[in-house]
């Protein structure tokens, strides 16, 4: 297999071509002969003339590269190397949504052959990829997993945004089904992976290093996040405490704030449903989560009782929130927990003016029911800075009391205007 590709006598097909496929299979269509598989047909023909439609590549990208996308079966058929990087988000009550992988997995029964190689790269809990997308995939190919074709995993490790921690710069975790699988898995990453991969030594294994890695993050960010309230009530600086404690060599430098996206907030999801399936509820994990999934309403009850202290009346208030996306720097709005503020607020009859340099407004619409504003006004009660776009650091004082009242507040959650807010009220997490 792994000869066949370098020789372009097989191709690769990269199955889910969003945040995480679109740069894996780029990277791939640089060595070797790629397939770029999306349901998705307007996406479709936005990357067939080098347009990336989450905003992440620029146009340079595409050059040079040896890749047809597609949204069709015939042509799919031709790859004889899968990689699925379809979503795995969370629903309403925050259970797994394993309708994309399952459609990712009815897609590839119809498609593979013997002698063919499946490899996922979605995040799931530990046993996912063996016990529910396999079974999908036996069942409508007709074909059993060894014998006929070989299953593999390996999580991925895109990081929107990130041009410093690429995926060839990022050690990458592979699993396979047997020892042949395994090898040849690794073989065809190391085409892409600079500085190598690590072979687990079974499926589970890889699913689990994935989920643990944000589940960790997730509890690391959700005491700090408790550690903010805390000190606020004893009218300490949560950033100065962590400056002081940062001194000390062996000491984690987290930070609190507003925990959302596709992997931190969502995967921990995952490993206590697996957990609760099999008997045991999770304490720690959970705990994390429910303080995480709770920041937004704090932030927006902290607003609050500011502006019934100073304004009185709650309906004639205006705020503005500056930062819709969930990361700083990225056009990406899923699962972005600004909503949460905004949502909050907007139950009190706050009159709520949104604004981001990188985020759609349409699609900001879609999904949440709010807009951006065109204009940002001159009478705001507070002002949110939700996500540290680069764009926003360089903004001072002078600015912010322009936009505000003189009783307004400027509610900094990452601290980036630490000591240098003077003419207006200064609150950070």
């Amino acid at each position: 297999m792994y000869q066949e590709l370098l020789d372009k006598k097989a191709k690769l097909a990269l199955i889910g071509l969003g945040y995480v496929g679109l740069p894996i299979a780029l990277e791939f269509a640089k060595k070797i002969s790629v397939i770029g598989f999306d349901i998705n047909a307007k996406r479709i023909e936005m990357m067939k003339n080098g347009i990336d439609p989450s905003n992440e590549l620029d146009k340079n990208a595409f050059e040079g590269c040896d890749i047809t996308f597609t949204n069709s079966l015939d042509v799919l058929r031709e790859a004889k190397f899968f990689i699925v990087a379809v979503p795995t988000p969370v629903d309403d009550h925050n259970v797994p949504d394993l309708i994309p992988v399952q459609k990712a997995s009815e897609t590839i029964g119809k498609v593979i052959k013997k002698g063919d190689y499946v490899v996922f790269e979605s995040t799931v809990y530990p046993g996912c990829t063996e016990e529910d997308c396999l079974p999908i995939i036996e069942k409508i190919s007709g074909l059993k997993n060894i014998t006929d074709f070989k299953l593999g995993y390996s999580p991925e490790r895109i990081n929107p945004g990130d041009k410093l921690h690429t995926l060839s710069k990022i050690i990458k975790v592979v699993s396979g089904c047997d020892a042949e699988s395994l090898d040849v898995i690794a073989k065809v990453y190391e085409l892409v992976v600079e500085v190598g991969v690590h072979k687990a030594s079974c499926i589970k294994v890889a699913e689990a290093a994935k989920i643990i890695e944000n589940t960790q993050r997730d509890l690391n960010i959700a005491l700090m996040n408790e550690l903010s309230v805390i000190f606020d009530k004893m009218d300490i600086n949560t950033y100065e405490v962590l400056e002081a404690a940062g001194t000390k060599w062996n000491f984690l430098k987290f930070q609190p704030g507003l925990v959302g996206g596709h992997c931190i907030g969502v995967d921990p999801y995952y490993l206590t449903y697996k957990a609760k399936e099999l008997g045991y509820h999770s304490e720690v994990i959970l705990a994390g989560r429910n303080i995480n999934d709770n920041m937004g309403k704090y932030v927006a009850k902290k607003v609050l009782q500011h502006i019934i202290k100073n304004n009185g009346d709650v309906k004639s208030s205006k705020v503005l929130v500056k930062g819709a996306t969930f990361k700083e720097n990225v056009s990406d709005i899923r699962n972005s927990k600004v909503s949460d503020v905004v949502k909050a607020l907007k139950e009190f009859y706050v009159n709520v003016d949104v604004e981001d340099p990188y985020a759609d407004s349409g699609d900001l619409e879609h999904e949440y029911g709010f807009g951006l504003v065109k204009k940002v006004a001159t009478d705001y009660d507070a002002v949110i800075i939700t996500v540290p776009h680069k764009d926003y650091l360089s903004l001072d004082d002078d600015y912010y009391s322009g936009i505000t009242k003189s009783h307004g507040l400027i509610a900094d959650l990452k601290g980036i205007y630490r000591n240098k807010i003077k003419k207006r009220n200064y609150w950070s997490l």
